[in-house]
This record gives C-alpha cells, structure tokens and sequence, in this order.
C-alpha cells in the first residue's frame, strides 16, 4: 500500500530525540524522503538505520548552515521547525541572556529557515507546508514558571498566523503544533534540574487530567496529518493536542 506520505520531501529539525526523532520515524514510515537535522551528531546518528531517512548536522541558530542546506535539496514539500528550550521561571527569573537565548532559538531560529531559504524556494516550486512547534503554554494558556518560554510559544503562533496569510496565494500553507506535557528526554532532564526531582514529576502529572503525559508518538501522529495531503484545506491554524490541559 502508498504511505501517506509518499514522495513528499520532509526537512526537519531537532531530530535526534524526543518529538523530533518521532515524527521522522512516522514520516519515513509513511514513505517520505526524510532529512533530519539536529546539533547534536551521536544521538542523530541512531536514526540513519531507519530507511528513508538521510541525517544532516545543523545548528539552526546559524544562518549560514541552513542556508547551505537548501542549497543542496532540489525541493522540499513540508519543513518542520522543531528545535526549542523550555526556561524555567517568571519574569524576575529570566535574565537577558536566557530571554535572548530563547526567542533566538524558538522563535528567530523559524526565519531564516522558513522566511529566507527554504520558503523561496517554496514559491518558486508554488506549494509548501511549514509546521511549526509551539506549545499551549503560549497564548493559549498561562503556565506558571514558564515566562520566556510561553511569550516565545506565543510569538510562533503570531509568526505561523502571518506567513499562512501572506503566502495562502501562493500555495503554501503554515500551521504550528501546540502540545501539552510530553514524556520526552528534554522533560525527563528537566524534572532531574529541579531541587528535587521526584516532587517535579509529581507537580507535572497533576496538571494531566487524563492522568498521564502525551507520548512523542502521539505527537507524531499529528505532524502526519498535517504534512499529509488529507490537511490539504488546513492553515494558519493551531492544532492543540494537550489531553484537556487547556480546558
């Protein structure tokens, strides 16, 4: 049988763990031709057994690194902005750096890879699909200890918002992905930063009202859909998949 995905280049980044390394899997799975970049090289080198995958070393706060990656791909169908850092704290807790380094990597991080490269190259070809991770702690709902984080989630639900209503025209269309709590290695070293870990776990699956945290997987699901032609009519939208978080 055709996988739903079949034929349709996918570019990805942060890659090698967690949602990422997920969605390349299940993209893959659904007969893509998958390029999966991440920083950091061991980790994504797990990956290159799977086939349909290529894996690429890329750090996506460095301009030129991703614009010598879209040098190299003749086209890309679906570009997923994955990378992100959650900073803990409220807003007497962020210094400068930690505000800089976050909208740097979460938010800034999108546009050189959407807006310069990678979304020319979409016009040229007059179709595209760019999937963006936000997250419900953004504009969607307010999260203690997640400041910087949250503004930053917000700003990629403005900057998915804008592109999908600048480009509709042109055959592009742009969505971000907003979960709630996801059982992934970054949560897992999270909750081993915190002072003491096991009360941590226990304050994040008190949020969960289903009693648990979503799985990468889960996740995953949800970027195949989008990047799949079955959300052919969905854009400029954010999809929450959270367990009823945000209820």
């Amino acid at each position: 049988t055709m996988g739903r995905l079949e034929g349709k280049i996918i570019l990805l980044s942060a890659a090698a763990q967690g949602i990422g390394r997920a969605a390349a899997i299940a993209f893959a799975k659904e007969g893509a031709k998958v390029i999966a970049t991440d920083i950091n090289e061991s980790k994504l080198q797990e990956l290159g057994q799977y086939p349909g995958i290529q894996i690429r070393v890329l750090d996506v706060t460095k301009k030129e690194q991703i614009e010598n990656l879209a040098k190299e791909i003749e086209k890309i169908d679906v570009l997923c902005n994955i990378a992100g850092f959650v900073h803990h704290g409220t807003i007497l807790e962020c210094e400068e750096q930690d505000w800089d380094f976050t909208m740097n990597l979460n938010v800034r991080s999108i546009l050189p890879s959407s807006d310069v490269s990678t979304l020319l190259q979409m016009l040229k070809q007059k179709s595209g699909n760019i999937i963006n991770m936000s997250s419900v702690a953004s504009s969607i709902k307010g999260v203690v200890n997640r400041c910087v984080y949250s503004t930053s989630k917000a700003a990629v639900i403005g900057l998915t918002k804008a592109v999908a209503a600048d480009f509709i025209e042109q055959g592009i269309r742009c969505n971000c992905i907003c979960p709630g709590t996801v059982d992934t290695p970054s949560l897992q070293e999270r909750i081993e930063a915190r002072p003491n870990p096991e009360q941590a776990l226990k304050d994040f699956l008190a949020r969960q009202k289903t009693g648990r945290m979503a799985t990468a997987e889960e996740v995953a699901h949800l970027f195949v859909y989008l990047a799949s032609d079955e959300s052919a009519y969905v854009t400029g939208n954010e999809l929450i998949i959270d367990g009823g978080w945000s209820l």
